[in-house]
């Protein structure tokens, strides 16, 4: 608050008025102010601040003068703010809001249960079947928590957005944001069983030209590469489709129908593995696991209600055992199903 409302007072370039003078005049004038405003009288904002009345009428003057504004019309019964005052109040009303947040955020740390209003960004796919249906035990621990829950593939916006906490598909290349890994991230070509039977499974990655395929557009508007790792590396192909869907349930559904192969996070197809209903190939190409990540702002003290969120996503995510069967090696999982 202190920088932007120094932003509006005019510096004199004179020797006898510095920057650090201007600063702490400012400063003290400001904290003044809005105490007087809050009390209603110069004597309850000198009680509030702990200091006495004249001490506050001293500094409100010298805002006063730097404004070039009278603030206050002062009376021997009342105290009111003038035009111009009301207008610096409003002025200085957005800094106010983000200092009592920040108070809010500190007493949080130490006293009471966690509260307050988060809002929370996901992959669409991956908040949809993961983290949506953990919110109602969430409420339940944790009733003072109110969450906004947004469903987005594109980047989160911390600031513009006002995220507190992006579920991520990758982790996130920004140094102010700090990237926790909840779950890796395996991917794994799948089929159904009805494809199968009409169309086997590729051997190989080149084998895909033969066989229909299913694809994912991301929300950039191109259409996401399948990654493989062979012979110790990285390799990228966007196969030729059948369908293409902006939307990873969708392609998961077509997937069911037996209408082709499509590459999908282990998340989404680890119980249809385990039901048989659907079947994994060329798991001794699999890509590097890029993990599934829960991201926030980086913050030396997290307000609580942030802390507990991710701590509870963190345990009931991994409790789902969402990653491939680790009874069935990979490699087998195409054949063990015949």
């Amino acid at each position: 608050m202190m920088m932007s409302v120094n932003h509006m007072l005019p510096l004199q370039s004179s020797g006898d008025d510095s920057l650090a003078c201007s600063f702490a005049t400012s400063y003290a004038g400001v904290v003044a102010f809005l105490a007087v405003v809050s009390e209603g009288s110069f004597a309850k904002a000198g009680d509030r601040l702990g200091i006495g009345r004249s001490a506050v009428s001293r500094n409100v003057q010298k805002l006063e003068a730097q404004l070039d504004a009278r603030l206050f019309v002062r009376t021997t019964r009342s105290t009111s703010l003038t035009r111009e005052g009301e207008l610096f109040f409003e002025n200085c009303h957005p800094g106010v809001e983000r200092i009592v947040q920040a108070l809010g955020d500190m007493r949080e740390l130490r006293n009471g249960p966690p509260r307050g209003h988060l809002c929370i960004s996901s992959t669409t796919g991956f908040g949809r079947k993961v983290v949506a249906p953990l919110l109602k035990g969430f409420h339940a621990m944790y009733p003072d928590i109110t969450i906004d829950f947004v469903l987005k593939d594109s980047p989160a916006d911390f600031t513009s957005d006002r995220v507190d906490v992006a579920f991520r598909d990758g982790k996130m290349e920004d140094s102010q944001v700090v990237a926790k890994q909840i779950i890796p991230m395996q991917m794994l070509v799948c089929a159904s069983r009805a494809y199968v039977s009409a169309h086997g499974l590729p051997r190989t990655v080149d084998d895909l030209e033969g066989h229909r395929c299913i694809n994912f557009r991301m929300a950039s508007g191109r259409v996401a590469e399948w990654e493989f790792k062979i012979g110790g590396l990285g390799r990228k192909l966007a196969p030729k489709a059948l369908n293409t869907f902006n939307d990873a349930d969708l392609v998961l559904q077509s997937v069911l129908e037996g209408q082709g192969l499509a590459q999908l996070a282990a998340y989404q197809v680890s119980g249809l593995l385990r039901e048989g209903r659907l079947q994994a190939c060329l798991a001794q190409h699999a890509p590097d696991d890029r993990g599934h990540y829960a991201c926030y702002l980086s913050r030396k003290h997290l307000p609580a209600r942030i802390r507990v969120f991710i701590d509870y996503m963190t345990e009931q995510i991994r409790a789902l055992d969402l990653q491939c069967p680790t009874h069935v090696p990979l490699a087998l999982l195409s054949t063990s199903l015949r």
